[in-house]
């Protein structure tokens, strides 16, 4: 599904359904350097039981038209006219890493129009490796091997995909590679600079979920305790045994934790 804002195209994932604005309806943001892809199953699911479905590729990423923005306020505010130009009254958001900062600001700042919160391997503040954004601006492929191995569980280094045939650690590096140049140093650097999250946080008003992974190296979960101590009423997951890129490792444990709170 193609929307415009500012004359540029937006894409749009709908879980093979028709998108329903009059259904509730579910919007999910992928993490740095990635696209709508990472939410298959979880589209599909929620896409079948009830719920209208737009799994977004940000600007710049994936089928999205560029330039990225370079900034999580600019991000959310393009998330909020997004969900208008939708034609929707209020959505839940489902935020993975950058997704969930970005997700986290649009809850505080659009008040009434997000219904639900679910925040991914997020961290306050999300502090990005040096090397890592040093190689991301370079555009060396160092930074995506990072982010790859780093992403990942030590168990997941070792395969166990849960659907048959998929590499996990593969199927990570090539998406990042098909990211353009300059998109994955923009969007850490975003999440690196934004420290308006406990203020946002103290502003959510709608039921919130943290959903963490216990063996996340790069969002781990004590660097998100202090957002679950801020949010009101903020429940807070750990996935046993889980790394950062959760939707791959435990996929269904991922959906199990999002049904019944978007």
């Amino acid at each position: 599904m193609d929307l415009q804002i500012d004359g540029k195209r937006v894409y749009a994932a709908t879980g093979g359904k028709p998108f329903d604005p009059a259904r509730p309806s579910v919007v999910f943001l992928h993490a740095a350097g990635m696209d709508h892809t990472v939410w298959a199953l979880q589209t599909r699911y929620f896409a079948n039981h009830g719920r209208s479905v737009l799994a977004l590729d940000l600007p710049g990423h994936g089928r999205s038209e560029g330039p990225p923005l370079t900034t999580v306020a600019d991000l959310a505010e393009w998330l909020l006219r997004l969900i208008e130009v939708a034609g929707l009254d209020q959505a839940a958001l489902v935020g993975h890493s950058l997704g969930s900062l970005v997700a986290l600001e649009a809850a505080a700042d659009g008040a009434g129009r997000v219904r639900a919160l679910a925040l991914l391997a997020t961290a306050m503040p999300m502090a990005v490796n040096d090397d890592l954004l040093a190689g991301a601006d370079a555009n060396q492929h160092v930074a995506f091997d990072l982010i790859n191995s780093w992403g990942h569980s030590r168990s997941a280094h070792c395969g166990g995909a849960r659907p048959p045939g998929l590499w996990m650690m593969g199927g990570t590096l090539r998406l990042l590679e098909r990211s353009d140049r300059g998109v994955l140093h923009a969007d850490l650097a975003a999440a690196a600079a934004y420290t308006q999250g406990l203020d946002a946080a103290a502003r959510v008003r709608c039921p919130t979920l943290l959903l963490l992974g216990e063996h996340d190296r790069m969002t781990p979960p004590v660097a998100a305790k202090v957002l679950g101590e801020v949010i009101a009423g903020a429940e807070i997951v750990i996935l046993p045994g889980c790394g950062h890129i959760m939707m791959e490792e435990q996929p269904d444990q991922v959906l199990d934790a999002l049904i019944g709170m978007v």
